[in-house]
């Protein structure tokens, strides 16, 4: 079960059975998850757990390696922050909030 008190484990080099996060993603999945800044398609598509745009919007390394984003969103970032559009919404709103 995730955790939501733990602190954000990188993805850099996140890897789950034979699939793997690519680096040139982690930036954009810490963004998102440590300051609530949207990212681009493909991972706006992950985090609302949405497969069919997932399959959409990502290139083909993404795709094949999609996972290891089920994996570590699940186990590694809070729960409040994925999972559905409105979850999605709420956490990047939080951040707008304190600015």
């Amino acid at each position: 079960m995730p955790n939501p008190d733990r602190s954000l484990r990188s993805p850099v080099g996140y890897k789950y059975q034979d699939f793997y996060i690519p680096d040139r993603m982690c930036g954009a999945i810490i963004r998102y998850v440590e300051h609530g800044l949207k990212p681009g398609s493909f991972l706006q598509a992950v985090i609302q757990n949405n497969l069919s745009n997932a399959c959409a919007f990502g290139d083909y390394e993404n795709i094949k390696n999609l996972p290891a984003y089920a994996h570590f969103f699940y186990n590694e970032v809070p729960g409040d922050c994925w999972g559905s559009k409105d979850k999605m919404n709420a956490w990047i709103k939080r951040f707008e909030e304190v600015d």
